[in-house]
């Protein structure tokens, strides 16, 4: 449509998506404005039951607008709150999970957590990145997508990738523009350990001996281990040497990344293409507030449920007599199960098993647990809770990346099965977005 006359309104809210909403004869969502601040907006698309807008002028700002720490910041979309300020940001996005909660769950905690935070910039060790060959620009982009396109952003630098990866994204464009399968390599999986940083290229085709050579050489040059990925997950494989030998290689055998939780006196081994908690910060911060909520002591047996590669088994295994670690994905319980070998754990189990199944779990859910932690996905854990429930365990620890599933999961906890809400908060686990990580603690109603 062609766009509206300018219009003047004040925010009432922001929307899930970041977006400032305007009330009215109809809603308008408007990127860039915050609640309660005074705008001049156009609209620029309708649709039924709203119209999206485009800022033209803050006539009032809001007292929590900040300066974004990133210059590609409104085109990027990788962000869409870094124009508010991080504890303004947490502060709506608690309001958020009361919301669900209240309305979804009908639960309200009996306390609230502090919210755990951490780094706002240079804190994202994993990440999936566009690259794409542009002819009128004469390179290759490579970086997040732009904000409500399928185009992938121009940018020089990212403000929120750890290092060193957030300096990489110029010296990357100007090397893969410099390869004959430049229109070959649509993404990049990165990810960063303790120890040393990992890129995947994604090639579609095998590239060419002078390619091979090129990408070993710019890994040498940048410190990184370079990873190539001609199909799915299991076909990714470690450039370890600038010639096609790649292609025969095992993956048992390439060099692992690594993480410490100190705390916990644990290490853990993960894959470039692993799941583990983009914050490492934020990340420590949870598996100790997980532990310290679920009240465990060495006479407990604990079940952890959606356990990846053991990021909260092996820390509940050094206080507890028993932990037992259940994940759908065999290569993450191949890990943790070397994890566990890895700090000398020998009172942690791993099983392999689909939660979401009719009987996901198996035997592996046989006996008593003393305390259950869930991790699931974004899904939730729906389907495996009546079982949950059938354990007789007195505390449960619900870590959550969904609000909405979280709060429709809580109802069946608090009104089906015998649970009471004891606590909840949320976790900042992705500043500057309107991602909302959270935890729920839960005890068994006397």
């Amino acid at each position: 449509m062609p766009p509206g006359p300018p219009e003047e309104g004040e925010v009432a809210a922001l929307n899930h998506d970041g977006e400032g909403v305007l009330r009215g004869a109809k809603t308008a969502f408007v990127p860039g404005a915050l609640p309660a601040e005074q705008i001049r907006f156009r609209r620029v698309r309708r649709h039924r039951q709203y119209d999206e807008g485009e800022l033209l002028e803050v006539l009032r700002p809001s007292p929590d607008r900040v300066a974004p720490p990133c210059a590609h910041f409104g085109l990027c979309g990788g962000c869409a709150l870094q124009h508010m300020d991080p504890v303004a940001q947490l502060a709506a996005k608690q309001r958020e999970l009361a919301e669900a909660l209240a309305r979804v769950g009908r639960v309200e905690p009996a306390r609230w957590l502090t919210p755990l935070a951490g780094p706002t910039t240079g804190y994202r060790r994993r990440a999936r990145l566009g690259a794409k060959f542009v002819p009128k620009r004469g390179r290759v982009l490579v970086g997040f997508r732009e904000r409500a396109k399928p185009y992938v952003a121009a940018l020089d630098a990212c403000a929120v990738l750890a290092p060193p990866l957030g300096d990489l994204i110029t010296p990357l464009s100007e090397f893969l523009t410099g390869l004959a399968a430049r229109q070959a390599i649509p993404q990049i999986e990165v990810a960063v350990g303790e120890d040393a940083t990992a890129l995947v290229f994604r090639v579609l085709g095998t590239p060419g001996a002078a390619d091979l050579a090129a990408l070993h050489a710019f890994g040498v040059a940048h410190g990184l281990r370079i990873h190539l990925q001609p199909a799915g997950m299991d076909s990714v494989r470690w450039l370890r040497a600038p010639d096609d030998s790649w292609a025969t290689a095992r993956a048992e055998d390439e060099p692992w990344l690594h993480y410490t939780l100190p705390e916990h006196d644990v290490r853990l081994a993960f894959r470039p293409t692993d799941f583990v908690q983009v914050n490492a910060a934020v990340n420590r911060r949870l598996v100790s507030q997980a532990l310290d909520e679920l009240q465990v002591g060495g006479e407990h047996r604990v079940l952890d449920l959606f356990c990846g590669l053991g990021n909260f088994t092996l820390p509940l295994a050094r206080r507890v007599r028993e932990v037992v670690g259940i994940e759908g994905d065999a290569g993450l319980v191949a890990r943790a199960r070397y994890n566990a070998g890895l700090n000398g754990i020998d009172n942690a189990a791993f099983h392999v098993a689909d939660l979401a199944a009719p009987d996901g779990g198996g035997a592996a859910l046989a006996g008593r647990f003393d305390r259950v932690l869930l991790d699931p996905p974004r899904a939730g854990a729906i389907e495996v809770l009546p079982r949950v429930a059938a354990l007789g365990a007195q505390r449960i620890v619900y870590v959550s990346c969904h609000p909405g599933t979280l709060a429709r999961d809580l109802e069946a906890l608090c009104h089906v099965h015998g649970y009471r809400l004891e606590a909840a908060g949320v976790i900042d686990m992705f500043p500057h977005t309107t991602h909302v990580e959270s935890m729920a603690v839960l005890e068994r109603a006397s």
